[in-house]
């Protein structure tokens, strides 16, 4: 959106004080999220000298909230694309909008003008939309059923980036384990095409839902085996329990989550595990919820995703009984991210003394430090007055570990 509104001449602010026209592109997966985005656009709305668009999810995921809370100007779905240019104009011309199902099916081109945020990633979505039918998603209604880009698009918009001077590129979608089911390929057939590409650069591959990573494993595990990838896997497993997860209407079991884990562990120890996991899901026993933590436990995944349930409009678990009573769901919550504390820590713990090859992505949030990933993608912080290096590969020395990173000194560039 900033891309395609810059090159039709209008001019972005440094600063929502300096702006004519705030735009807000909010997500609202959660209620904690929607209740921020709520709380920020209502802030927002109460500048009487400033037009306010919204889009993203949440006008499709909860408009009547929006409509009863929030005082705006324009409201679209996700996804615009160049179409925010002609909205944010009719806004400035004084013609309010409500537009959300036809930019909700809208497919935006991979090739629109952008603005980098960082100029060594690149964030390529390659779908929109996904396979899934889980009963407490939201996202659904937003997003809609999957539509992939062709692998020829994908590839054709990483060399640009790549030509461009980026080198970290991200392959996002809803669920990237369904690319390309609607057009005859897959996540595996994806990886192959592009890490043909000529390069010193590094792909991370978004979240996968388990089951339809399940039906492509031995491909999919080699694809993660080439060199331009990320030892990094994203795989919710969400319970660890088969009722819970068939309450879910998650399609596979807690046994084939943990084949999935061995098979990307036997090719490559050292991956980094990220998963998500939900407390307090309607129907959850004690005894299921025992189950989640062993499995937790068992597998001692890097980074744990820890969600309270809480029940989304329109979904099918809004009605499910019976519910678990909120303190209950906050105590379990707090156990589980305690277990997450203590396994986090202990897997960063084996990284002491790891000498290796890091790219320099970010500027860390501490004056005098810069952050870089090496090839697992653990974050590896680094204090340097050097914010030149970004974008650059350097060899380091991981000297401490804390719980979600590494601390190193550069041994050599």
């Amino acid at each position: 959106m900033a891309g395609c509104l810059a090159e039709a001449g209008f001019e972005l602010a440094d600063s929502t004080r300096e702006a004519d026209v705030l735009i807000y592109n909010t997500c609202a997966v959660k209620t904690p999220t929607e209740n921020r985005a709520i709380e920020i656009l209502k802030r927002a709305g109460q500048t009487g000298d400033k037009r306010l668009v919204i889009t993203g999810c949440l006008p499709l995921i909860n408009f009547r909230r929006l409509k009863d809370e929030v005082r705006f100007d324009a409201v679209l779905g996700p996804s615009c694309g160049s179409s925010i240019v002609e909205n944010v104009q009719k806004v400035i011309n004084n013609e309010s909008q409500v537009l959300l199902k036809p930019i909700c099916n809208a497919e935006p081109s991979l090739f629109l003008p952008r603005r980098a945020v960082n100029p060594v990633i690149s964030i390529v979505p390659v779908e929109h939309g996904c396979l899934g039918s889980c009963s407490y998603c939201c996202v659904v209604f937003a997003r809609g059923r999957l539509r992939s880009h062709s692998i020829r698009d994908i590839v054709k918009r990483v060399q640009t980036d790549l030509d461009s001077g980026a080198q970290e590129i991200w392959l996002t979608g809803q669920d990237m384990a369904s690319y390309g089911r609607d057009i005859g390929v897959d996540l595996a057939d994806l990886l192959r095409e592009v890490c043909a590409l000529e390069g010193d650069y590094l792909i991370r591959v978004g979240m996968m839902t388990p089951n339809l990573a399940l039906d492509m494993l031995p491909e999919l595990v080699k694809s993660f085996q080439n060199d331009h990838v990320f030892k990094f896997v994203h795989l919710p497993v969400q319970s660890g329990d088969d009722h819970v997860l068939k309450r879910m209407n998650r399609l596979y079991r807690v046994e084939e989550f943990e084949l999935i884990v061995e098979s990307f562990r036997d090719a490559m120890p050292s991956i980094t595990l990220a998963t998500d996991v939900i407390c307090g899901f309607p129907g959850e026993s004690d005894e299921a919820f025992e189950r989640t933590l062993s499995l937790i436990e068992g597998i001692k995944p890097d980074i744990v995703n820890v969600s309270k349930f809480f029940p989304r409009p329109r979904t099918a678990a809004e009605s499910i009984k019976p519910r678990i009573a909120p303190q209950e769901i906050t105590e379990r919550s707090k156990r589980m991210a305690n277990l997450v504390r203590k396994i986090s820590s202990e897997k960063n713990r084996a990284w002491t003394n790891w000498q290796g090859r890091i790219l320099i992505d970010e500027r860390g949030k501490q004056p005098g430090t810069i952050i870089g990933r090496n090839f697992a993608y653990k974050p590896i912080v680094i204090k340097s007055l050097d914010q030149g290096l970004l974008g650059n590969f350097v060899n380091v020395h991981v000297t401490k570990t804390f719980q979600t990173y590494l601390e190193a000194e550069i041994v050599s560039s």
